[in-house]
């Protein structure tokens, strides 16, 4: 059972051997949110399922409510707000019963964004109570180039499953708790930010600027190597623990802009083995949807 990252090799070796596994393919871009669905026709890894971040990884029917809070009722309510708000446990469910993705089977994510979009699926996974979850490290690109296959087009349809949800292996927080514990040692905020949106200089997606006070920044990007992959674990433990100073790991709550960019920090803390960590997943554009909450600049 893979629960991190699954090599190139070690999923062909899978594959080989027939076990259950579903791969699939979250590719995506904010600026184009059709061109992930594009380039996954064009070529993905024969058998990929797409998971779309807007339709499949977040709340289809949730609605803007006041500041921009959307909200819902019935089983369509969402888990959280922001610009992707989490869809509830029993709907995630429901999709990935739709898919033919059952309980006993290795899923495989990845994407060709550095794990942006492929580690919302791992940690939603998780969330879910499924531990066997891993992400393709180097993605798309490390597959091609260890030769491995690509596909284009569609896949055939899966037979309907019943996944059914256990305890959850993930910690979600919502903006309550966020703002129940803003300063007290029991929380750690890590945002992933790009330097220049968290400092407050720039800020193309929300409406406000800035970072929720007291946050420190590890823009995600960092916990890749030159080749695309993650960094070795040890390398990573050194550099969160640098982040982190004093602060204990098991305090850490993720956040970016929407709950998807913090998932790589997240990921990289449990290969450090910096485990216990939670996601705040309404973030940044939940946050700053309120004014009444506190922003701090630079």
């Amino acid at each position: 059972m893979y629960t991190t990252l699954i090599s190139v090799t070690d999923l062909q070796t899978l594959l080989k051997r027939q076990q259950r596994c579903m791969i699939f393919d979250c590719s995506y871009d904010l600026t184009q949110p059709t061109a992930g669905a594009q380039q996954y026709a064009a070529a993905h890894i024969p058998g990929a399922v797409y998971a779309h971040l807007d339709s499949a990884l977040s709340a289809k029917h949730g609605v803007p409510g006041p500041h921009g809070v959307v909200t819902a009722h019935g089983p369509d309510e969402p888990a959280s707000g922001g610009r992707h708000p989490l869809p509830n446990r029993e709907r995630f469910a429901t999709w990935l019963s739709s898919i033919g993705f059952a309980n006993d089977m290795q899923a495989v994510v990845y994407d060709r964004n550095g794990a942006n979009y492929c580690g919302r699926l791992w940690w939603m996974l998780k969330w879910a109570g499924h531990d066997a979850a891993a992400v393709l490290d180097g993605g798309l690109q490390a597959w091609q180039a260890a030769g491995g296959p690509v596909a284009s087009g569609d896949e055939p349809a899966h037979f309907q499953s019943i996944f059914l949800l256990s305890e959850a292996k993930a910690q979600l927080v919502d903006t309550a708790a966020v703002v129940q514990r803003l300063g007290r040692p029991e929380q750690t905020l890590i945002d992933a930010r790009a330097t220049p949106r968290f400092k407050g200089e720039v800020e193309p997606l929300d409406p406000v600027a800035g970072h929720i006070p007291g946050a420190l920044n590890r823009p995600f990007a960092m916990n890749l190597g030159p080749d695309g992959k993650f960094k070795p674990a040890e390398q990573l433990r050194a550099e969160f623990s640098a982040l982190l100073g004093q602060r204990d790991p098991a305090t850490v709550v993720h956040h970016c802009g929407s709950g998807v960019s913090a998932l790589p920090n997240l990921l990289a803390m449990e290969i450090a083995g910096l485990v216990g960590s939670a996601l705040y997943a309404g973030s940044w554009s939940e946050w700053c949807s309120d004014p009444a909450r506190p922003v701090a600049q630079g």
